[in-house]
């Protein structure tokens, strides 16, 4: 194992200028572990808890860095012919349909190009059902052409493709991803929700997501008990950092387990080009569920991208202003890096672009091929 020494460095240096209180980061190399690191705290002391160090076991929420496994469901789904991608996602939940929604296909969901940006869902209060309700009653953005329009989805559309989940899967968005996504790829540790017993079983090893950006940290909304025990397929899956780098090492494997390699070489192929995202303000390639690296375009300041260092073809997913989870196939890297505080953006930005950069750094692949 490697110390990844520039990389701990920028951490905690972080964490002296307050920008998270701890951190997790694991990284492999041709699915090797060189790294499974640990720094500072999981949750600080304070409102009657005692303070908890972070250790490679924390579970630690992902936050967005969660999506792609949602999409592998989807891919798994197709693959077994119960639907094809450009259905409409009426077709299985014809209630969608409502309010000029009926074009909308499982494609356009998958590569942010639905006019689905903004909608109350209500979570955590509401239930699965009312919040799919909701959505279903959701008008269109307007001005928008469906597949061409670029605006990434933070929750809405991953709900609806979570629903598709549990209409053809047979089983619930949390008990199909533990079957089929996170047991077969070692991620015995990874919830999409959990439910009260599960939440005391391990509350010696939960950390505490908080908000940065004002004079005193406060815990974010995700960390209520409730808000735990209600699926969110957006942004609501936890477990250890390393249980993240299992499900893209399975990716790097071309799927092994969960995909065919044709499947994974379609997820992860650019099916968004050369776009400007409405919600970014930045030209992001996306693939079908997975960020694309758009480095390729020049613009060092495009958000929750993959460093300085990483080729052309790698892909995965990052969390506001907190993670980041992905493959890089030319170089063999996996990596995911989860920092407990969410600093804002451009803090946050600054934050990971040099602790990815770094990562490179210290396995010596800090160079653009």
């Amino acid at each position: 194992m490697s110390s990844l020494a520039r990389t701990a460095a920028v951490i905690e240096r972080g964490m002296e200028e307050g920008l998270h209180v701890g951190a997790q980061v694991y990284v492999s190399l041709w699915g090797e572990a060189v790294a499974d690191l640990a720094f500072g705290l999981a949750r600080p002391a304070g409102e009657g808890r005692a303070e908890l160090a972070m250790t490679p076991e924390t579970i630690v929420l992902w936050l967005s860095s969660g999506k792609p496994l949602t999409a592998v469901a989807i891919a798994q789904l197709w693959e077994r012919g119960l639907l094809d991608l450009d259905d409409a996602a009426a077709k299985f939940i014809p209630d969608f349909a409502a309010n000029g929604k009926e074009g909308i296909t499982v494609r356009h969901l998958l590569t942010h190009t639905a006019p689905l940006r903004l909608a109350d869902t209500g979570w955590p209060l509401a239930t699965w059902e009312q919040m799919i309700q909701r959505i279903n009653l959701t008008r269109p953005e307007p001005r928008w052409v469906n597949g061409r329009t670029a605006g990434y989805s933070a929750h809405i559309t991953w709900y609806i493709l979570g629903e598709i989940v549990q209409r053809l899967g047979g089983q619930t968005l949390a008990e199909y991803l533990r079957d089929r996504v996170f047991l077969p790829c070692g991620m015995e540790n990874t919830f999409i929700a959990m439910t009260p017993e599960e939440q005391a079983a391990n509350a010696g090893r939960m950390a505490v997501m908080q908000l940065i950006e004002g004079a005193t940290p406060v815990d974010y909304s995700t960390e209520s008990a409730r808000a735990i025990s209600v699926p969110r397929p957006s942004g609501s899956l936890r477990g250890p950092a390393r249980e993240l780098g299992r499900f893209y090492e399975v990716m790097l494997r071309r799927g092994r387990g969960i995909l065919s390699p044709q499947a994974v070489e379609a997820m992860t192929a650019r099916h968004r080009v050369n776009t400007l995202d409405k919600t970014f303000g930045a030209v992001i390639d996306w693939g079908l569920g997975f960020m694309i690296n758009s480095a390729i375009y020049g613009r060092v300041e495009t958000p929750y991208q993959f460093g300085p260092w990483a080729s052309p073809r790698t892909f995965g997913h990052s969390g506001n202003q907190s993670s980041a989870g992905f493959a890089d196939p030319e170089k063999g890297v996996v990596a995911a890096v989860m920092f407990n505080g969410m600093a804002g953006e451009v803090r946050h930005q600054a934050r990971m672009r040099e602790t990815l950069g770094a990562i490179y750094e210290d396995l010596d692949l800090a160079k653009v091929e």
